[in-house]
């Protein structure tokens, strides 16, 4: 239960600072966020926990595989604030979008020899 915490507080921090920085400095908080800390963290505590070359370089690919369809939505979620669309419902049409990339990834990926 102790490593559980330890890890929400890093991971809450994480975006603590991230948050804070881009109040005063957008473009600073975005490269902050982009960061792939939370998984570099991840595969730190998966390597802790299970130390496993194998196990972890699977982790690492399909972290690859999955992080492509989010990428999308950082390019909707401007275009409709840019366009008088509200900032919630452009926040929900962006994660609508990952979700349906997200499935489409999980459901075209194994055809073309990706383990997810």
């Amino acid at each position: 239960m102790l490593s559980f915490a330890l890890k929400a507080a890093i991971s809450g921090v994480l975006i603590a600072v991230a948050s804070t920085l881009a109040r005063r400095f957008p473009g600073f908080g975005a490269l902050v966020a982009s960061l792939p800390l939370v998984s570099v963290l991840g595969m730190i505590f998966l390597w802790i926990n299970k130390p496993d070359t194998q196990n972890m370089a699977a982790h690492a690919e399909a972290t690859f595989w999955y992080v492509l369809p989010s990428l999308p939505m950082f390019l909707l979620i401007p275009f409709l604030l840019r366009h008088g669309v509200g900032f919630w419902s452009a926040l929900a049409a962006g994660c609508a979008l990952t979700v349906a990339l997200y499935l489409a990834v999980t459901g075209i990926g194994p055809r073309f020899g990706l383990r997810l």
